[in-house]
């Protein structure tokens, strides 16, 4: 996970903003799932 999304996700739940932890995480999966497409089509080459 990158150093910026952690430190923003950290300081999300120190104020307890639901919307802004949820936003997150979903750029947190997107992120993952991106990574995760871009490291198989590599294997596959």
């Amino acid at each position: 996970m990158p150093q910026w999304l952690r430190q923003q996700l950290m300081k999300a739940y120190f104020k307890k903003d639901c919307r802004q932890i949820r936003l997150l995480n979903e750029c947190w999966f997107f992120y993952r799932n991106t990574a995760d497409s871009h490291e198989m089509i590599q294997k596959n080459v």
